[in-house]
């Protein structure tokens, strides 16, 4: 994808080949700023970007966090529990959050590399 937009797109971990994840992209100020704060969970996951660190006040539900650099590989992971302050990850462009335990079982690695693709019918513009 180009240019980061809000809105819905597919992820995957490891390539083309790695299985589906719906994923809710959080380009602008006001869409990062709000993250998953009111919710009680996320089917998928949530890419902040850009973004290099992140906090958990507020929110409802533990999550992992993926760092990611301007290649999307994986450079660090971690488990938050509500009401924490992320240390900032010098190399990081992009977080992705899901709810706690979602990575491990899609596989992501500190090394993987994620893609981002449109959802199926959107032109990814």
């Amino acid at each position: 994808m180009g240019r980061w937009r809000d809105g819905g797109a597919v992820l995957r971990v490891g390539g083309a080949g790695g299985a589906p994840v719906p994923l809710e992209i959080a380009a602008s100020y006001g869409a990062r700023t709000r993250g998953l704060l009111g919710r009680d969970g996320i089917a998928g996951a949530m890419l902040l970007t850009p973004a290099g660190s992140v906090h958990t006040f507020r929110m409802r539900f533990a999550i992992d966090v993926a760092y990611l650099d301007r290649n999307l590989d994986v450079i660090a992971l971690t488990t938050m529990a509500p009401g924490r302050l992320g240390l900032p990850r010098p190399r990081s462009r992009h977080v992705l959050e899901a709810e706690a335990g979602a990575m491990a079982g899609w596989g992501l690695r500190v090394g993987a590399r994620v893609e981002v693709e449109p959802r199926p019918g959107d032109d990814g513009t």
